[in-house]
């Protein structure tokens, strides 16, 4: 197989090629604030328990919601939600309540105090499992406690981040059963 040629890039845009998962919704509530963030940058760490890390930056409104309530929920968004992702992003919560602007359903969750997000084909209740990475990384490992899924459709398309302002939409599901082999894992 020949590929193209390789050229020099810029190591601060290397999550064009590296962004592990789907652009998600975060949302938290600590007291009487409730907020929802767009996140990038998480990554699947275990499979039981189920533990995912997340880097929130310390100076977002989210970040002090979550620490103090040590949970949120993560939800992830179709692609057709692109635009609701883009505004939630653009926003702060500080100002700003997110719900009300973007007309997004608050559903209460099962585990923890943050609400799920109605619009949302997935949500996933989440514990702060290990805090440890926190003050000198901004990573939190959550533990997901509980998963609402949709029925369908089984495979949404899902919004994953480039940079600058560019998103790919999930492309075709490829189907290799037949040959996968759990043990190896």
């Amino acid at each position: 197989m020949k590929t193209a040629a390789k050229q020099d890039f810029p190591v601060s845009e290397i999550r064009r090629y590296l962004e592990p998962g789907p652009i998600v919704l975060v949302t938290s509530k600590w007291r009487r604030q409730v907020n929802i963030m767009t996140m990038g940058w998480h990554t699947v760490m275990e499979f039981s328990p189920s533990l995912v890390g997340c880097v929130i930056a310390g100076g977002n409104h989210s970040f002090e919601l979550i620490r103090n309530s040590r949970e949120c929920v993560i939800n992830i968004p179709a692609a057709k939600m692109i635009d609701t992702v883009v505004g939630i992003g653009n926003c702060s919560g500080a100002e700003v309540d997110k719900f009300a602007r973007f007309k997004l359903t608050e559903v209460k969750a099962d585990k923890v105090k943050a609400p799920l997000i109605q619009e949302c084909f997935a949500s996933l209740e989440c514990r702060l499992a290990d805090d440890s990475l926190v003050e000198k990384y901004n990573f939190f490992i959550f533990e997901v406690v509980k998963a609402h899924v949709s029925t369908s459709p089984k495979y949404p398309q899902t919004l994953h981040y480039t940079g600058n302002g560019v998103f790919t939409v999930s492309g075709k599901n490829i189907s290799r059963r037949a040959l996968f082999r759990p043990e190896h894992l």
